[in-house]
């Protein structure tokens, strides 16, 4: 197989998933700019490849994919790491549950508070928009404290997997918000951990947010 193809941003959380992926599996892959700042994502030669104009897209030898989440999963199963995503439907459930929760409800409870406040979009000025967003975001990394607090040291259980990927990003993002933060030691632990490894201190995913 040859490099695959990243077409994205690294400042992209979204893209960050994928090329952390691509870190601890060990797959060779080039990164071509594409996004906010670099190549449009409205033209026709992107659009032939995403209809969405968003990042990230891969080109892979099977074939153009996208959707980060998805892009994740594939590359997982291509290359046959069980450990990330495991093949028992059960254990499998356990960790695609906790990517599902980081593409909805923790995504939906940051936008106002990280495009406010770190994007600096005008759409999100609003500080009661941007209050509201801290909260729910706590709240949400409540969720997340009192469930690493059973089942440390990563989401799903005992092994790190494709969540810890979408999780720890989203942890990250969490850290370098200015936001006010509540003191969530089990949290703190589990950033930790997730920073030592040699795949997140390849990709420098703590620059950021």
């Amino acid at each position: 197989m040859g490099a695959l193809r990243v077409l994205g941003r690294q400042s992209s959380i979204n893209v960050r998933k994928v090329l952390w992926t691509c870190e601890e599996i060990g797959i060779d892959y080039v990164l071509e700019d594409w996004g906010t700042g670099f190549a449009s994502t409205s033209t026709p030669e992107f659009l032939a490849l995403n209809p969405n104009g968003l990042v990230p897209v891969i080109d892979s030898d099977d074939g153009i994919l996208w959707e980060s989440n998805t892009i994740c999963r594939y590359l997982a199963s291509r290359y046959g790491r069980d450990d990330l995503l495991p093949p028992s439907p059960w254990k499998r459930a356990l960790v695609e549950r906790w990517m599902d929760w980081q593409a909805t409800d923790l995504n939906s409870a940051w936008r106002g508070a990280f495009q406010g406040l770190v994007r600096k979009d005008l759409a999100y000025s609003d500080p009661s928009v941007i209050a509201d967003s801290a909260r729910n975001w706590n709240r949400k990394m409540e969720i997340l404290e009192n469930t690493l607090a059973t089942t440390a040291p990563f989401v799903a259980g005992d092994e790190f997997t494709l969540a810890d990927i979408l999780i720890g990003l989203s942890v990250n993002r969490w850290f370098h918000t200015p936001i006010e933060r509540p003191r969530l030691p089990a949290v703190a632990a589990y950033f930790e951990r997730l920073k030592a490894r040699p795949s997140f201190r390849r990709g420098g995913y703590d620059m950021f947010p």
